[in-house]
C-alpha cells in the first residue's frame, strides 16, 4: 500500500501553528508518512484553551474553519510530516510484531512557552496501515472520554497525555449501531512506548535500536547521557517514572484497564484512555474492561503488570547493556530490580499524606493502618474517594461523614483511635489532607452521562462535569452530585475500547 500524497493538504492552517518533524526525519523506519481521512463536516465539540496557551497556539484561530481543518488533520503546515508511527507490543501478554498507529496520525512537534518539546497528535483520524482491519475511526463517545480523563488527571497532578480538542467529522462510525464519527487532538512529551523499543529489537538493527534510545534520551532523560552506563540509566530512568506514576494511579484508584506494553510511555506519562475508569466501592480485583476477562489488569495487578512491561523494554535494550549476552541480562536484571523499591517508596509516600500522618511515621505503620483501612472498605463496599475526603474531615475533630459510610461502626471507630494516636500532624487545621484527597473525580455514572448527552446532541452535562474535575480538591457549593458515589441502581459497570 502506497502513502497518501501529502501536497493535497498542505493548504494553509492558522499561520501561528509551527510542526517540527522531528520523529520523522531521526526514525524514518518507524515513521510512514500519511494523511488523515477526509471530515466532510468538522464541527468543534470541545477545545482546551489552556492548554492552547501552553503551545503558543490562538485558540480563535483554532476555532477557525483553516483550525478545525488542522484539528481533524486534513490541513497541516508546509514544514510538517504527518506520519503513522510503527510499534509492537505486548497484549494482554500476547506479543504482536506489527502493531502501530492503526487510526492516529502524529502531525509533528510544537515547542510550548517553556522550550519543551511536545507532539501534537490525532486519534480517530483514519486507516493506517497498521489499521489490521479495523475502520480506523472513532465516536464521539470514546474520544470525549479520553479528553474529560486525561484533563481529571493532568488537574489531579498525574502525569499523563493532555486532550486538546474533539471535533466531530460529520462522518458515522459503525459500532453497535451508527455513531457520530470525531476526532481527539492530543499532546504529549512524546509517543514513544515500550513497544516501539520492541519493534526496533525485532528488526535486528541494533544502529536504529541504539538511535531510538539516543532521542528518548535526549527527550525525555537527558541525565542518562552523563552516565557511565547510557542505556541502563535510560532503562532505570523509565522504571522510576513507571513507578511513580502507577503508585500515583493506585492512590486515587484509577484503573487503567489495557496496559499493554503498547500503551507503556518511556516519558512517564499515562497514554490511551480506552476502557479506564476510577474505583467507586472499594475492591482491589475491580475490572472494568469488557475484554479484560481474566483480570490481568484489574486495580491490584497494575504494580505488576507495570514491572511485567518493563521486564519486555530492558529485553529490547539487551543489545545496548552489553555484548555479551549473559552479561546483559544480568545487568537487565539488576536495573529491573530497582522498580520495586521506587514504587513501594511512592506508594507508602502517597500513604502517608492521604492519611495526615507526619513524616516521622514509619512506614511500616503506615502501611498497616492503610491496610486494615482499605480492608475495612472493601468489606463495607464503603466509596474510595469518599472515605479519604471524610478522613480530612475527621482530622479537623468531625468524624461524622466517616462514620455515616460504614456499617461497620466497631471496626471503623477502632480504626479511627489507633489513626489518632499516630497523627498529631493531621489534627491541624492547615487542611493538608484536603490538598491530596481529591473531593471531584470523573464518577462512572457522570461520565456515562455526559458521554451519552453529548452523543445526542447535548454537551451541557460534559461542560459542567469538566468544570468539577477541573479543581478536584476544591469543594464548592452547587456540586455536591459530583462528589457523591454512583447511585445503588446504577450498577456494576463495564468499559469498552470505543474501535
Amino acid at each position: 500500500m502506497r502513502p497518501r500524497t501529502l501536497d493535497a493538504v498542505t493548504v494553509a492552517p492558522p499561520p501561528t501553528v509551527l510542526l517540527g518533524n522531528r520523529f520523522a526525519r531521526e526514525l524514518g523506519e518507524l515513521a510512514l508518512p500519511w494523511q488523515a481521512e477526509d471530515a466532510p463536516d468538522p464541527r468543534l465539540l470541545v477545545l482546551n484553551e489552556p492548554l492552547a496557551g501552553e503551545l503558543g497556539l490562538d485558540a480563535a484561530a483554532l476555532r477557525s474553519p483553516a483550525g478545525l481543518r488542522l484539528l481533524v488533520g486534513t490541513a497541516v503546515p508546509e514544514a510538517a510530516t504527518p506520519v503513522a508511527q510503527a510499534y509492537a507490543g505486548h497484549q494482554f501478554g500476547g506479543y504482536s510484531p506489527r502493531l502501530g498507529d492503526g487510526r492516529a496520525l502524529l502531525l509533528g512537534e510544537l515547542e510550548d512557552a517553556e522550550g519543551r518539546l511536545r507532539d501534537l497528535h490525532l486519534k480517530g483520524s483514519g486507516r493506517t496501515p497498521f489499521a489490521r482491519g479495523g475502520d480506523g475511526l472513532a465516536a464521539v463517545g470514546p474520544m470525549l472520554r479520553e479528553y474529560v480523563i486525561s484533563e481529571a488527571m493532568h488537574a489531579l497532578g498525574i502525569p499523563t497525555t493532555r486532550s486538546l480538542a474533539v471535533v466531530a467529522t460529520g462522518r458515522p462510525v459503525r459500532r453497535e449501531t451508527l455513531l457520530p464519527g470525531a476526532v481527539l487532538a492530543r499532546v504529549a512529551s512524546s509517543h514513544l512506548r515500550v513497544g516501539s523499543f520492541q519493534y526496533a529489537r525485532a528488526t535486528g538493527d541494533t544502529d536504529l535500536l541504539r538511535r531510538l534510545a539516543d532521542h528518548a534520551i535526549a527527550r525525555h532523560h537527558p541525565a542518562a547521557a552523563d552516565a557511565e552506563h547510557p542505556y541502563r540509566a535510560l532503562f532505570e530512568a523509565v522504571a522510576a517514572a513507571q513507578a511513580d506514576l502507577v503508585a500515583q494511579w493506585m492512590l486515587v484508584g484509577f484503573v487503567h484497564g489495557v496496559m499493554n506494553t503498547d500503551n507503556m510511555t518511556i516519558s512517564g506519562e499515562t497514554i490511551d484512555y480506552g476502557p479506564c475508569a476510577f474505583l467507586d466501592a472499594f475492591d482491589p480485583a475491580t475490572v472494568y474492561s469488557s475484554i479484560d476477562t481474566g483480570g490481568r489488569y484489574a486495580y491490584r495487578n497494575q504494580p505488576l503488570a507495570a514491572e511485567w512491561n518493563l521486564a519486555r523494554l530492558a529485553e529490547a535494550l539487551l543489545p545496548l547493556f552489553a555484548d555479551d549476552e549473559e552479561r546483559a541480562v544480568a545487568l537487565a536484571v539488576e536495573s529491573l530490580g530497582t522498580f520495586r523499591p521506587r514504587y513501594d517508596a511512592a506508594w507508602v509516600a502517597g500513604l502517608r499524606a492521604k492519611l495526615g500522618l507526619p513524616a516521622s511515621t514509619d512506614d511500616a505503620a503506615v502501611t498497616a493502618l492503610a491496610d486494615d483501612a482499605l480492608a475495612l472498605l472493601q468489606r463495607d463496599h464503603v466509596d474510595l474517594t469518599s472515605f479519604f475526603r471524610a478522613l480530612s474531615a475527621a482530622a479537623r475533630g468531625d468524624a461524622e461523614p466517616v462514620r455515616l459510610l460504614f456499617l461497620d461502626l466497631a471496626g471503623i471507630d477502632g480504626w479511627l483511635d489507633r489513626w489518632r494516636a499516630l497523627t498529631p500532624d493531621a489534627l491541624s487545621p492547615d487542611a493538608a489532607m484536603d490538598r491530596v484527597n481529591p473531593v471531584y473525580i470523573p464518577r462512572n455514572h457522570l461520565v456515562e452521562e455526559a458521554l451519552d448527552a453529548a452523543t445526542e446532541g447535548d454537551l451541557a452535562p460534559l461542560e459542567r462535569l469538566l468544570a468539577a474535575v477541573a479543581a478536584p480538591y476544591d469543594e464548592r457549593p452547587g456540586l455536591e452530585r459530583y462528589a457523591a458515589p454512583a447511585p445503588q441502581d446504577f450498577g456494576a459497570y463495564r468499559t469498552f475500547c470505543g474501535t
